[in-house]
């Protein structure tokens, strides 16, 4: 009686020990301030911190994993991490292939940068990073659109004369223009439905216990200090 009371003891510490499985966080590193590479080879940036909170809110043992951009939805997908956390826009097109978390920041302006003052962001030749929604508003526009893998290679575009201006959130254009390398032109474009995590379908119980964890930092302020912190021209809930 003894060895099968234990027995049913041995299982149920396995069956806790399944329960715990980390939860992979996939993110770009290449974003900031929302998620970059940090000097000692770590994932650093606004998202680091909330995703670190939100995971620590919702009780789980969380990791992180970085993939480039173009192929961090399919990654998803393919089960090579458990959720991203990277920067997405919630869109109606994205909604088709991923479930999204509630948004942990809302809908943000982004914004226009060239080397100088008159260029044509409506016909001319415009660099942005490409499967982003500001992509997506160039070709709407009429202009050239020049697609780039990554957000930094969008801007080198401009500096170097390829493309006559590039568009991106504008938190993430603040630090470029704030060096001097660009300025700031025409209007600000509102785009998106504000960013959140994306799930796979299959895994609606993950999706919930990061949205409890973000209405709760809703509720308490502490998601709006820490958009106040990192994202400068953000607005709040």
């Amino acid at each position: 009686m003894k060895k099968i009371l234990l027995s049913a003891a041995a299982l149920a510490l396995l069956a806790g020990a399944a329960s715990a499985e980390t939860v992979r966080l996939g993110t770009e590193g290449a974003y900031p301030p929302y998620n970059y590479i940090d000097d000692n080879g770590e994932v650093a940036g606004f998202e680091r911190v909330l995703g670190d909170e939100l995971c620590k809110r919702a009780e789980l043992e969380c990791t992180w994993v970085t993939n480039d951009w173009d192929s961090i939805i399919p990654n998803l997908l393919s089960g090579n991490y458990d959720t991203i956390i990277a920067g997405m826009s919630i869109t109606d097109e994205r909604k088709e292939k991923v479930d999204f978390s509630q948004n942990y920041t809302p809908p943000s302006a982004s914004a226009y940068a060239a080397m100088s003052e008159g260029v044509d962001v409506d016909g001319g030749i415009v660099a942005a990073q490409a499967s982003t929604i500001q992509a997506a508003h160039v070709v709407e526009t009429g202009a050239t659109l020049l697609e780039f893998p990554n957000f930094e290679d969008s801007v080198a575009a401009v500096t170097s004369g390829e493309a006559d201006a590039v568009l991106a959130d504008k938190d993430t254009l603040m630090p470029v223009v704030g060096e001097g390398t660009l300025m700031f032109v025409g209007k600000d474009v509102p785009l998106g439905g504000g960013i959140g995590m994306a799930f796979r379908k299959s895994d609606p119980e993950l999706r919930a216990k990061f949205d409890a964890a973000i209405q709760s930092m809703k509720d308490d302020g502490s998601l709006n200090a820490l958009i106040k912190e990192w994202l400068e021209d953000s607005p709040t809930f």
